[in-house]
């Protein structure tokens, strides 16, 4: 999958990458998943055809502008998308009440989580949305969830480039990896830090 899109975002560039990722991110069925992007956009740089922060640049935009879309529409019309009960969001008010709670219950950790994660980034913003999460708590989790996602991601791209035909074998269960060793991180170095202060 990844060697046939190095040749359409190698033609288009930094537009092909913010246009992926702003259409897999608003629900637009993409060709390709947006970790794949970046990590083509991430060996494009090493090959010297891309420049790091511009792919970098790039994928934030679009995440941001697709982000901030998904939030606001379910911010100020998600009480009547869910009177109608579309079949395409299958959430009743009891589930609703339910995610309410565990978010509050896991607090902005939660949220970052479930903004690194591939396939559930989009959901998160439509859920803040629906749940009326505060606009400024949540402009400052997506602002750097998203540099986050978009520096690992391009950046793993970007330091496999010597061996990165080796790793056309990727498919979509492996995208789960990256965001879980960041966790994994996250919990040691939390872990260290209390054996630290104990």
């Amino acid at each position: 999958m990844t060697e046939q899109m190095l040749p359409y975002i190698a033609q288009y560039g930094y537009f092909a990458i913010l246009a992926l990722v702003f259409m897999q991110e608003v629900g637009i069925p993409s060709p390709i998943p947006n970790e794949f992007v970046l990590l083509v956009g991430g060996y494009l740089s090493f090959t010297g055809i891309l420049n790091v922060p511009l792919v970098i640049l790039s994928a934030v935009v679009g995440d941001l502008l697709a982000s901030f879309i998904l939030f606001e529409l379910f911010y100020f019309f998600g009480k009547s998308v869910m009177n109608r009960k579309p079949k395409w969001l299958p959430i009743s008010e009891v589930k609703l009440e339910k995610l309410r709670q565990k978010m509050e219950t896991a607090g902005p950790f939660g949220m970052y989580i479930g903004r690194v994660t591939p396939f559930i980034k989009g959901y998160v913003s439509v859920l803040c949305g629906i749940l009326r999460f505060p606009q400024k708590k949540y402009s400052i989790i997506l602002v750097s969830t998203s540099v986050v996602w978009s520096l690992a991601y391009v950046g793993v791209g970007y330091l496999s480039g010597p061996y990165f035909k080796n790793l056309t074998f990727l498919n979509e269960r492996h995208l789960f990896l990256l965001p879980a060793l960041l966790m994994l991180v996250v919990l040691l170095v939390k872990l260290f830090k209390k054996k630290t202060i104990v």
